[in-house]
């Protein structure tokens, strides 16, 4: 024998630590080796299932918990099963009865919990661009969600005015009161209209607070930044304090505020 084949069929056995040389099994000729056993296809279904249930349940955990405040109940009622706000879009609104209109959208209603990001979704819709108008005519409503719909008109270059429209687009007098004065008061231009009226009061709220005093006037000076921010005078704040019943501001004491900003004679 050579030493090549004696290499070679020492190479076919493999050494036993402990024993004698041991030969490798040898599959016999025909056969293909068995596939190594694989998890049955029920316990892989079994495990999907679980997981998924365990995901739907963690799901329906956390969504119990959050609608559970009624602060969240209220505002997912708000967005999605009954808006406390209705639009429409105006092709062409006269605002002083000349040939000229622009186009604006008419917002009616309270201004409800969820109202700011409503009213973005319908602005997105109606396609207003810099200059036209947002027609309002609301009680008021929730004070934060006004003062987000504000800033959302202002920075969309956006004028405001009170009222509603005809059929033919003529405006016709309304009124805004309470928290839509402060979503009118972002208004790039705040067109005054001949017989609607603007209506302010004290804001207090409506949850059980330590010091209902402090509270007032954190919400005083909230107030006042976003005024003195719109270009309001300070004055308007100083009218709101006055009582907690809504006061009607006449054509000339909104526009020494600076409230209205462009006075409109009668269409």
């Amino acid at each position: 024998m050579s030493a090549d084949d004696s290499q070679h069929g020492e190479n076919r056995f493999r050494s036993s630590p402990t024993g004698p040389v041991v030969a490798p099994p040898r599959i016999p000729a025909g056969r293909t080796p068995a596939p190594p056993p694989q998890p049955s296809r029920r316990r892989r279904h079994f495990w999907t299932v679980a997981i998924f249930i365990l995901l739907v349940a963690g799901i329906c955990i956390r969504a119990y918990r959050d609608l559970s405040q009624p602060d969240a109940w209220h505002y997912w009622k708000d967005q999605y099963v009954s808006p406390s706000l209705t639009s429409q879009v105006i092709e062409t609104l006269y605002l002083d009865g000349s040939s000229k209109g622009r186009r604006a959208l008419f917002v009616s209603g309270t201004i409800g919990p969820a109202a700011a990001n409503w009213f973005r979704g319908r602005l997105e819709q109606a396609n207003l661009a810099p200059g036209d108008i947002v027609l309002l005519a609301s009680p008021g409503g929730d004070l934060n969600q006004a003062v987000i719909m504000g800033e959302i008109i202002r920075s969309r270059g956006l004028a405001t005015a009170v009222g509603s429209a005809d059929a033919s687009g003529r405006i016709k007098p309304g009124y805004c009161a309470s928290a839509c004065v402060l979503a009118y008061a972002g208004g790039k231009t705040r067109f005054g209209v001949l017989g609607s009226a603007l209506g302010v009061h004290r804001f207090v709220t409506t949850r059980p607070v330590d010091d209902p005093v402090a509270d007032t006037q954190r919400i005083a000076g909230a107030v006042l930044g976003y005024m003195t921010k719109m270009g309001v005078s300070s004055s308007i704040v100083e009218a709101m304090s006055e009582t907690r019943d809504i006061r009607w501001l006449s054509p000339k004491q909104a526009l020494a505020m600076n409230l209205v900003t462009e006075p409109l004679g009668k269409p």
